[in-house]
């Protein structure tokens, strides 16, 4: 719902009016001596790639010790904007640095193929955006109010051409919705703001710039809310297509793209005190020819930017757009916009995945190799030094590299003769190989979370570790070791694990206490469902375990575990369970296993 009442709008929008496209007052609060920014430079922040964070462990700790009296222990999370998740070793040493160097000496890959800093000062802020930027990476539009990083199947294959043309659309997406604003060069980039200098203030030039800015695609005030891409294949949706406000699912012919299908409309963020908000799948709209994507996805964006509601964040994405106009309305205007009709989607839908760990073959006579890296965090810690191995191969071998969806990397450009260095490297390391990795730990993620995420609840990376050792155990004893199923872990329920179409999804709900669902699968095309709510996190696997003794006993056949969740439903899970739970857990269960309850 659009607005033109001024009183009414959010404090975002606010900030984007006054702003002067995404200046506001970031230049002087650079070096006004504070360790945080004001509350209009920090909402405009966020489309600079940047967010401010209080570290929470660190406040507690002062306050126990007396040194403190609890207040916020200002720190900055720079997210790299990495499209399709490609990188060259070279981009990855200099990322590995700034950690080391400005941050809290760790990296973490995103769940949208990024890459995060954590613990950077204010005093460091600039230095590391522009180290980045040296880097011919960026941090524009990594976060904010603006379409964010593009994904893509990140796999490198070279037996056909589909897997570059996918890269390369992605690559025309990322340039073509990034903000065109001066303001992000300005602040960061040029050399003029430094030591004590006022930075930007009073600069006529400053202010002549940011009246020659035009954004064509987002105007001043950019989108309602953040807008999510995604660019992936019905064989392989290891990108989750439908949990993005705009996917592009190729139709392929003789082994090129030939078009796409567009699903709009997914996003996953939630406030529980707030009823109005849910998460949601994507919808699927329409094909388009591989000529036609980027200007009808232009019309698509136009569109959100229009009629999105503005005076409620909280109903700010398109999900909810389309769920208030409906979307034969929102078709009809997409058609208006881009100013031709538009055909129904392709019949071909998703229908598998590909995690992409492992050793492949490229199709050029080279190699790549998936390593999974648990929550998507490098860092070095006892034994365990996997940050240290990627400096060595990369130091060494020189591979190009590709981050996935599902926060692990990809060696690529391999020669086969270095294919057991690549492994003993990462053995010297303490680093298990991806064989080695059980499959309820290669298909699990993990959002940051607890203490420096400012919405998180409860724990979540560093709790599911824990967790999956006890699936682990479990599972074995009852032979489903070796099922595939994802398992993604929240701190809170905004969804940035991408919990609401797994196969189980945890999602915090209070501190130490989880929301457990089921029923989603992996092809990612179906929400799931609450199964038990407020659960401790120390009876998470108890409570689940049940479900899987009913799965393994009234399966049928190649059903997964989500499908099997599913087809059965709340009533029928949460009855079974009951009953396992009064017959000792010996699967006595009067019946209820076959739905006489």
């Amino acid at each position: 719902m659009a607005t033109d009442e001024k009183e009414k709008l959010t404090p975002a929008e606010e900030a984007k009016i006054t702003g002067r496209y995404l200046r506001g007052d970031i230049g002087p609060e650079l070096v006004d001596g504070n360790d945080f920014f004001g509350k209009t430079s920090e909402l405009l922040l966020k489309a600079h790639g940047t967010y401010q964070q209080d570290d929470r462990d660190a406040r507690a700790a002062a306050r126990a010790s007396g040194g403190g009296k609890g207040e916020k222990a200002f720190i900055f999370m720079v997210r790299t904007r990495v499209p399709g998740g490609k990188l060259t070793w070279q981009q990855m040493l200099a990322e590995l640095d700034i950690c080391d160097e400005l941050g809290n000496s760790t990296l973490r890959i995103t769940t949208r193929q990024g890459l995060q800093h954590h613990g950077i000062p204010k005093r460091s802020l600039k230095e590391t955006i522009k180290r980045i930027n040296d880097t011919k990476l960026t941090t524009l539009a990594a976060c904010g109010d603006v379409n964010r990083n593009v994904m893509c199947c990140p796999a490198p294959h070279h037996f056909d051409p589909v897997h570059e043309q996918l890269q390369a659309l992605t690559d025309a997406l990322a340039e073509h919705f990034k903000p065109k604003t001066k303001a992000y060069y300005e602040i960061w980039l040029r050399d003029t703001c430094t030591g004590e200098q006022t930075c930007l203030q009073g600069d006529q030039d400053t202010a002549s710039t940011a009246g020659d800015d035009v954004e064509p695609i987002y105007g001043p005030t950019y989108l309602p809310r953040k807008f999510k891409m995604a660019v992936g294949l019905p064989g392989d949706n290891c990108v989750d297509l439908y949990a993005n406000d705009l996917g592009f699912m190729a139709i392929c012919e003789n082994f090129n793209v030939v078009g796409y299908n567009l699903v709009v409309g997914g996003g996953f963020g939630v406030t529980p005190s707030a009823k109005k908000t849910f998460p949601a799948v994507a919808k699927r709209l329409c094909y388009v020819t591989a000529d036609q994507v980027v200007a009808v996805a232009e019309a698509i964006v136009k569109v959100q930017r229009d009629f999105g509601n503005r005076a409620d964040r909280k109903q700010a994405r398109l999900k909810y757009l389309l769920h208030d106009r409906g979307l034969d309305w929102f078709k009809a205007k997409v058609e208006e916009y881009y100013g031709a009709p538009l055909p129904e989607p392709h019949p071909e839908d998703v229908w598998g995945f590909d995690d992409h760990l492992g050793w492949h073959e490229q199709g050029d006579g080279r190699w790549f190799y998936g390593l999974n890296v648990e929550n998507g965090r490098l860092k070095d810690e006892g034994d365990f030094r996997i940050k240290t191995a990627l400096r060595v191969i990369c130091n060494r071998l020189q591979p190009s590299l590709r981050l996935t969806s599902h926060q692990s990397i990809l060696f690529c450009d391999i020669a086969a003769d270095d294919r057991g260095t690549l492994e003993d490297i990462l053995r010297e390391h303490g680093v298990k190989l991806s064989h080695e990795i059980s499959t309820v730990r290669r298909w699990s993620m993990a959002c940051v979370a607890w203490p420096t995420c400012g919405l998180s609840i409860t724990e979540a990376e560093r709790a599911l570790p824990g967790i999956i050792d006890q699936f682990e155990r479990e599972l074995a004893k009852i032979g489903l070791h070796r099922e595939a199923f994802t398992v993604r872990m929240t701190g809170c329920p905004n969804g940035c694990a991408r919990p609401y179409n797994s196969d189980i999804g945890l999602v915090g709900k209070s501190a130490g206490k989880y929301t457990i669902l089921v029923g989603g699968r992996l092809l990612g095309d179906r929400l799931n469902f609450i199964f038990r709510d407020s659960i401790p996190e120390a009876d998470v696997v108890p409570t689940i375990m049940p479900l899987f003794h009913y799965f393994k006993h009234e399966r049928s056949a190649d059903e997964t575990f989500g499908d099997f969740c599913h087809r059965k439903g709340a009533e029928d899970l949460v009855a079974w369970t009951d009953q396992f739970a009064i017959a000792g857990g010996t699967g006595e269960t009067n019946g209820a296993a076959n739905g006489k309850h």
